[in-house]
């Protein structure tokens, strides 16, 4: 397994540093993600337009610390053109920090949403499947965090897994939400909303997945995308 030991061994102590720096930097990132995705739930759930709209005007930062990460990868692959496992953690964060401002576009959205609900009224629903399968993309969102900083392929594998029940569970919501349009025509407005909001969320979900393939490309340099996990599963767990 690849050790997190392995990015502190270079002869230069500042390529040690600016790995180190930049790992960082996009776990930060993260947890920023983490609170807008909180806070967005947080202000449907309590259909707090003044929370939501902060939530919609806090995603600059993440742009911000997208660009700013972005930056700096660029800057290490021309300085130091890095190879083997040091070119693979740059990679990898690169593409994590790509799915982590989508992640704050999709939290973004979700407040959006919450606006204009509280403008429209209570949905019949009472935000069951909000409430929850918000819960489920905000765990999976964590592990995955978890996993990129503990270098956990195991963990990493859970978030993949995961992926299929949410999936499962946002048809199964839609599915709910079209029969209360059917029962009253009267709160379609209101439910599709409360739709596109459960779509940014399985939305949210999809980028926590990419996250954790993420972890396993950089541990264990397979690429576990577009269903390929079943397929490399011996490979993924035989080298610990």
């Amino acid at each position: 397994m690849l050790k997190q030991e392995n990015y502190q061994q270079h002869i230069s102590a500042r390529f040690n540093e600016e790995l180190e720096s930049l790992r960082n930097q996009m776990l930060e990132m993260g947890g920023k993600v983490e609170q807008q995705l909180s806070a967005a739930l947080d202000a449907m759930m309590k259909m707090d337009s003044g929370a939501a709209e902060l939530v919609v005007s806090r995603d600059r930062e993440v742009n911000q610390m997208e660009m700013a990460i972005d930056d700096e990868c660029a800057s290490i692959l021309a300085r130091r053109q890095p190879t083997a496992s040091d070119l693979r953690l740059v990679v990898a964060i690169i593409k994590v920090n790509t799915d982590l401002e989508r992640i704050g576009d999709e939290a973004a959205k979700v407040a959006k949403q919450t606006v204009r609900l509280s403008e429209g009224g209570m949905s019949p629903s009472n935000f069951i499947e909000i409430r929850h399968i918000g819960s489920r993309v905000a765990t999976m969102l964590r592990n995955a965090l978890d996993a990129f900083a503990r270098l956990d392929v195991n963990m990493a594998v859970d978030v993949v897994k995961g992926d299929v029940e949410v999936d499962r569970e946002y048809g199964s919501a839609m599915r709910s939400l079209v029969t209360f349009m059917m029962e009253d025509p009267r709160d379609i407005g209101v439910i599709l909303n409360e739709m596109w909001a459960l779509r940014s969320l399985e939305r949210i979900g999809d980028h926590a997945c990419n996250i954790a393939e993420h972890v396993v490309y950089l541990v264990r340099g397979l690429d576990v995308r577009h269903g390929r996990l079943e397929e490399l599963g011996d490979q993924i767990t035989a080298r610990d």
